[in-house]
């Protein structure tokens, strides 16, 4: 039996499930201006994925990749929420 599929879907899912309270966080403490760090983590992920010869390995570093690059949309997605009062605003230091 080959398991492989199931374990990059499993591991699909979760990194995606991982993403969603990183890209609320961030926003929440450091805004939109970190979306450069998403790039950053997607260039460096991708890249790593086309080297590494192991399916597997390089399979769930492309999808780490994508939601990387996914997420530079949904942290400026999530302001758009915060200013509709969907999730909390992090108060101004005084």
């Amino acid at each position: 039996m080959n398991f492989t599929g199931i374990i990059i879907g499993v591991a699909t899912f979760l990194i995606i499930g991982l993403f969603h309270p990183i890209v609320i966080k961030a926003e929440y403490y450091f805004g939109v201006k970190c979306w450069w760090v998403f790039a950053l983590a997607g260039v460096i992920t991708v890249a790593l994925s086309l080297l590494v010869e192991n399916l597997l390995i390089s399979t769930l570093l492309a999808v780490f990749g994508a939601s990387s690059f996914w997420s530079i949309g949904e942290i400026f997605e999530q302001r758009k929420r915060v200013e509709k009062g969907w999730f909390p605003k992090r108060p101004e230091k005084k």
